[in-house]
């Protein structure tokens, strides 16, 4: 089974973006999900982007993205769409 790969825009020192990873880590679809952690400071076309919304969760292969703040609840909902 191929793993889902799901990216996280993040920052370093950023507590919201650790308490993301943490919910993130925390769900019971993670077995199935490869994340890529992007620090958007690389970036300034990311900081344009994300800058006031980080953290941000995106699935490339569908085109959807969560934007902070979400719950267990949302998170699920979101993986399982």
């Amino acid at each position: 089974m191929t793993k889902r790969k799901l990216i996280l825009y993040s920052t370093e020192g950023c507590h919201l973006c650790e308490q993301a990873l943490c919910l993130i880590n925390s769900t019971s679809h993670i077995s199935s999900i490869d994340i890529e952690i992007v620090d958007i400071a690389v970036c300034d076309k990311l900081i344009a982007l994300y800058g006031v919304h980080i953290p941000v969760l995106e699935d490339k292969l569908r085109e959807k993205k969560l934007f902070w703040p979400f719950d267990e609840v949302q998170l699920s909902t979101w993986l399982s769409a």
